[in-house]
């Protein structure tokens, strides 16, 4: 038993003598008494429900702490999700604008070298067009004389060098004009010269008025396949030859008997001076006739 539980008391007895008196003497005995204390219990009951609370509030500020430490780690993950996703977004958007420049910048090169290819053919139309541009008579003195005829070209025949062009504009089969041009005095184109050939091509970029709409030449193989002959039964010479890349390719897809035809032109310039092509006789074409100037008349011969 615990000392503050113990009161100490002390006990007065008095024994009575035989005859009924009571001694004097007094004989004293301790006894020991336990007193309980009264408030040990309140005090006690107090200090637990103290404890009690103070551990009631330490749950409390624990849990508060550990839910706003969950809800802080939330908002961090969202934050970053966000933060991934706008990233996402950021780097396909600049993909995009990339792929977008390329495209500008491919479309630009392409321009530019279209524009090359205009002035190239364009310095070159000029070129051939002085060439072609007869100067002015000089003056000559009174004992000059010249055996040199003077060479022309009548209606709507164009002269170049000795001979006559007619740039047919109706659209028929190469049987159907070659026959117009015969019915003209001329026939179907034979170009045997560069330089004949730098004139057709300059020239029909200035007939044609879209990308198919090309012109007959006399050049055929319908006798034989693979072997190219002009009108006048001549085979053609490969030295002169100015054929469009991937042609003759006889291709049958439009016609069963394939393409046994040339027909020649590009709207917009062909590289190397090459844009014949071989093509069914039976498509419908300009064409281009041929013949040769005659002298004007009361020129000297």
């Amino acid at each position: 038993m615990p000392e503050d539980d113990v009161m100490y008391t002390d006990v007065k007895f008095t024994r009575l003598r035989a005859n009924g008196t009571l001694s004097s003497s007094a004989d004293t005995t301790y006894s020991e008494v336990n007193i309980l204390n009264s408030e040990q219990p309140a005090s006690a009951n107090g200090r637990k429900q103290q404890a009690g609370s103070d551990g009631k509030s330490k749950v409390t500020t624990e849990r508060a702490a550990l839910l706003l430490l969950s809800v802080l780690l939330v908002a961090a993950v969202i934050a970053l999700g966000l933060t991934v996703f706008h990233n996402m977004e950021t780097k396909k958007k600049l993909k995009e604008v990339e792929i977008q420049h390329e495209t500008l910048k491919k479309s630009l090169t392409d321009n530019q070298s279209l524009q090359t290819l205009k002035e190239e053919n364009e310095a070159l139309r000029k070129k051939l067009s002085e060439k072609t541009t007869h100067p002015p008579p000089a003056c000559r003195l009174p004992d000059q004389v010249t055996n040199e005829p003077v060479l022309e070209c009548k209606d709507s025949w164009k002269r170049h060098g000795g001979k006559c062009y007619y740039f047919s504009t109706m659209k028929d089969s190469w049987t159907k004009s070659r026959d117009e041009c015969g019915r003209k005095g001329g026939e179907l184109v034979k170009i045997d010269s560069r330089e004949e050939q730098i004139f057709l091509e300059a020239r029909l970029r200035e007939e044609m008025e879209e990308a198919e709409d090309k012109f007959w030449i006399g050049l055929t193989d319908s006798e034989e396949e693979g072997r190219w002959l002009w009108v006048d039964r001549s085979p053609l010479d490969t030295s002169w030859s100015f054929w469009s890349p991937q042609e003759p390719d006889n291709w049958t897809g439009n016609n069963t008997a394939g393409e046994d035809c040339v027909r020649m032109g590009e709207k917009m310039g062909a590289a190397d001076l090459k844009c014949w092509f071989d093509m069914s006789c039976d498509k419908p074409h300009k064409s281009i006739c041929e013949k040769a100037a005659k002298p004007r008349l009361g020129s000297a011969v």
